[in-house]
């Protein structure tokens, strides 16, 4: 769930009978399974729920049924507001949520009753059935009978959503209904995930002093203070104190008994919304659980955890074989190692040509330029005698890669072949998979300064191809236009990168990162295409939830794009395992497997935990974290896709599992509504980089990712790497291929 800074309190609908308006529309939306419905509806007179929230509410009539329902929507205006969005987003995903896990429960009264949303529209809406009751904030005393009644319903609702890790900021009196006999709980657009960083968010007395300040992390039991205060408002008809207990609890029998503690001005001293429930009805924390369907990743959870316990095995014994010496071989070992580091003292400044796989080394009589007409001109250094002058034309300039006659005629940029052993990542999944438009995403992220946290800072390689990508890929996206499809082969069938960068650490070391990006049928149409593969160094396989998952609020995405679920995986991802150097039971490749277009199921677990999951403290990579994300997607595609679409995952040693969004929403006519959104675009490169070297963490990057049990810890700081010579070290880069 997002935290949005508004600072309000909060109203709903009122209960009263709809009076149609003048307003006759159809409307089109999702159903909370997933289907689409189109309804014609009648619509009333509309206004805000709260002068300082962006929401709109009006009351609905569906004339095809005949059900009465309210509109909850932002206007177009309100939705360029990315924040705006966001918040609407909570709302629906915490309704859609609580139906899925309520709706055949006599808790679901407890809650709105969403029917059905469309939310990546210019303007999105929620529809939900009519409230019940009326607000709390109507009623000036209520009885002692009730009293107990409606705190025994509102801590019920406390307990269900604590049940769910989320905790509501929004309890006031104006989001607490009362029809008599039962309550219902609004306000869902306040709800916060526990354990996040407190935001500013509501009035006083109803926000705790905590929440007020936005202090510390968000706590189930800042919910039991908003529910103390509203009890206590109804029960005298007048406001509580802000930051203590009211000075006259003592005269009120039930508010003493139960909630003395719940005034506590810290959320550490107050009691946990069950254990209040259990004082008014005994047993009742315990039926909730009992009711609440039991979680059902536990299978998918102990096979991730197998499967991770296999590659530390495998590794270990291979460490062992390494370590133990033949008997009568131990001569030869020495000369091996001696042969091997002349070796690679001799081959200084040399690097793998990321076309041909040949060794190539700076040729300073083979360089190029392009002139006007974009046209290779060779280049006469000789001829250029100011130092700076020289340096900053070799940075734009070219040389012809020779070390294969046979192969086509190719060029690599200069910067590339002077810092040290290149990083090449290759993006492999379908034409339709959007890995563009995540690549795109990355870039972009990269030259906002998104490495810099974690002791990185990047310049171009070549800065014409870099200002071509940004001109070209980066600046449309953030305009909210779709890309083209990508076209990564060159007219003569071979690979080229598309955008290249220098990577430096903190200590001035660089090292050169090339991005692959080919079109899917670009994978499986030619061997030929495949021979860059065999010096690759990390993978991003980018899975499609159209394709992979056959869940229906995906149904809609299939149609408008034609497509079909694949239960056999994606075709490129098996052409290019099977295309991989193998040395024993795993590739030695790193790997990073991302679902992207996860907007589409932001409203799932535990995809919806995962995209609103805020950023790791800077200079910190938590391996913890990144293992239990990588385990709830290995659940959700080995529960839904079936084993195939977890291929990379079972056939790489050292592979992490991430969700993302390259643009935060759908398109609609070549374009997306509400701008180019990305969410978490980088995390899956910063797994990549942690598992190459680039990034230094405690336990090395051979161990990186691939811990079955790791020990509860503090995050790992993430610090440049020691290693000698030009390039970076780390455990996995220690030989040049």
């Amino acid at each position: 769930m997002s935290d949005i800074s508004y600072s309000a309190p909060h109203s709903t609908p009122h209960a009263a009978p709809v009076t149609p308006g003048p307003q006759r529309t159809t409307l089109a939306f999702t159903l909370p399974s997933g289907r689409r419905r189109t309804a014609p509806a009648r619509l009333g007179r509309e206004s805000r729920r709260d002068p300082l929230l962006p929401q709109r509410a009006r009351n609905a009539l569906l004339d095809d049924e005949g059900q009465q329902c309210v509109q909850v929507r932002l206007t177009a205006a309100d939705a360029a507001n990315p924040a705006a969005r966001a918040l609407l987003d909570v709302e629906a995903g915490t309704a859609l949520r609580l139906h899925r896990i309520l709706d055949s429960t006599a808790y679901a009264p407890l809650f709105p009753r969403v029917i059905g949303h469309d939310l990546d529209s210019a303007e999105p809406f929620l529809l939900y059935e009519a409230p019940r009751g009326t607000a709390a904030a109507l009623t000036h005393v209520m009885g002692a009978a009730d009293q107990r009644i409606l705190a025994r319903d509102l801590l019920l609702a406390l307990c269900l959503l604590a049940g769910q890790g989320l905790v509501p900021r929004d309890i006031t009196p104006a989001s607490v209904r009362w029809d008599g006999t039962s309550l219902q709980l609004w306000g869902l657009e306040g709800i916060a995930r526990a354990g996040r960083p407190r935001t500013p968010w509501g009035r006083a007395p109803y926000c705790s002093p905590e929440q007020r300040r936005g202090e510390g992390l968000v706590d189930s039991r800042d919910a039991v203070w908003s529910a103390a205060q509203v009890l206590y408002q109804l029960a005298t008809g007048r406001p509580g104190a802000t930051d203590r207990a009211p000075a006259d609890l003592d005269q009120h029998r039930m508010l003493a008994e139960t909630l003395r503690g719940a005034f506590a001005p810290l959320a550490v001293d107050r009691p946990t919304p069950d254990r209040l429930l259990d004082l008014l009805a005994p047993d009742a924390a315990r039926r909730i659980k009992l009711t609440v369907p039991a979680d059902d990743t536990r299978p998918h959870r102990e096979a991730f955890a197998q499967a991770l316990r296999l590659k530390a095995q495998d590794r270990d014994a291979s460490e062992a074989l390494r370590q133990e010496p033949v008997p009568g071989t131990e001569n030869e070992n020495e000369n091996e190692t001696e042969t091997e580091t002349e070796n690679a003292a001799g081959d200084a400044g040399a690097v793998l040509c990321p076309y041909c796989l040949e060794t190539i080394r700076l040729d300073l009589s083979a360089l190029f330029v392009t002139d006007s007409r974009m046209q290779y001109q060779p280049l006469d250094l000789a001829a250029i005698g100011n130092p700076l002058r020289r340096r900053d034309v070799m940075r734009g300039a070219v040389q012809k890669c020779a070390a294969d006659p046979g192969f086509p005629e190719h060029f690599i940029p200069v910067p590339y072949l002077m810092y040290g052993r290149p990083l090449t990542v290759a993006m492999v999944g379908q034409s339709s998979t959007g890995k563009s438009h995540l690549l795109t995403q990355m870039i972009a992220e990269i030259t906002d300064g998104g490495l810099e946290p974690y002791g990185l800072t990047w310049q171009s390689v070549n800065p014409e191809q870099h200002a071509r990508f940004v001109r070209d890929r980066v600046q449309p996206l953030r305009s909210g236009r779709v890309l083209d499809h990508t076209g990564g082969l060159g007219l003569d069938g071979f690979a080229r990168f598309v955008e290249s960068l220098l990577i430096t650490d903190a200590r001035g070391r660089v090292r050169p990162v090339a991005f692959f990006d080919l079109g899917g049928e670009d994978l499986v149409r030619t061997d030929a295409a495949l021979r860059f593969l065999l010096g690759v160094d990390a993978l991003v396989f980018v899975v499609d939830p159209a394709l992979a998952l056959p869940l229906p609020e995906l149904d809609r995405a299939r149609e408008r794009w034609g497509l079909d679920v694949n239960r056999d995986g994606d075709l490129a991802f098996g052409t290019v395992l099977d295309r991989l150097p193998k040395n024993g039971p795993y590739l030695d490749v790193a790997a990073a497997v991302v679902l992207a277009k996860a907007d589409l199921l932001r409203f799932r677990p535990p995809v919806d935990r995962w995209l609103s999951e805020p950023p790791p403290p800077a200079g910190a990579l938590d391996p913890a974290l990144l293992r239990e994300e990588s385990q709830d997607v290995y659940g959700l595609l080995r529960h839904h896709a079936g084993q195939a679409w977890l291929r990379p995952f079972d056939a790489i040693r050292r592979c992490t599992l991430h969700v993302a969004s390259a643009t935060g929403g759908q398109e609609d006519g070549g374009r997306y509504p509400a701008g180019a959104r990305p969410r978490r675009v980088l995390e899956p490169l910063l797994s990549l980089l942690a598992m190459r070297g680039v990034i230094e963490v405690h336990g090395g990057a051979e161990s990186f990712a691939m811990e079955p049990d790791p020990e509860p810890g503090p995050a790992i700081e993430a610090l440049p790497t020691t290693g000698a010579g030009g390039g970076f070290g780390g455990s996995a880069e220690g030989k040049t291929r």
